[in-house]
């Protein structure tokens, strides 16, 4: 049985019962693509409350992981916390093709904790507000070296007197 499957028969068909749960999930693969995403053996720490309803079961709490990124500015590796909120309806009967189904007394959270997590990852993750990034030229870390400086390119309708200048030193 899957990390993700919860046991519901104790729930089902008896509206107003209720059971907390707090538990840890190992994610069997990594959730995200590109900067940042939580890596496979991650840990996400759920806390849930399921409450029995007319319509099948209620999950409603959240969740807490960390992703593992690199600032989109300087490229240094960073943690970030990730903290969801969590309302799901597992329904007894299929009515729309998106609803979340209970199947055999077990709700199945993986499609929630995958949606929940991988919509929550920043697009573009920063180490810090007043990162500075790197240098366009020669990627020195402008967080290092703030006063780093470059001469100045010649314009190039100078370039004409700047061979001139050349062929005169020579």
């Amino acid at each position: 049985m899957s990390d993700f499957k919860i046991q519901v028969h104790d729930l089902m068909h008896k509206p107003g019962q209720m059971r907390e749960l707090d538990t840890d999930v190992e994610l069997p693969e990594a959730l995200g693509a590109g900067l940042a995403a939580v890596p496979k053996g991650g840990k996400v720490e759920l806390f849930l409350r399921l409450e029995s309803v007319h319509e099948g079961i209620y999950v409603s709490g959240g969740l807490k992981t960390k992703a593992q990124a690199d600032c989109s500015r300087c490229l240094e590796p960073m943690s970030v916390p990730i903290q969801v909120d969590i309302q799901e309806l597992f329904a007894y009967s299929l009515e729309v093709e998106d609803d979340f189904v209970i199947q055999d007394e077990q709700i199945d959270l993986e499609q929630v904790i995958v949606d929940s997590v991988v919509l929550n990852l920043p697009f573009t993750p920063i180490c810090s507000a007043d990162c500075l990034g790197l240098c366009p030229e020669c990627g020195v870390k402008m967080n290092e070296n703030p006063n780093h400086e470059h001469e100045a390119p010649i314009d190039s309708r100078w370039s004409a007197l700047e061979k001139l200048a050349q062929e005169r030193e020579d």
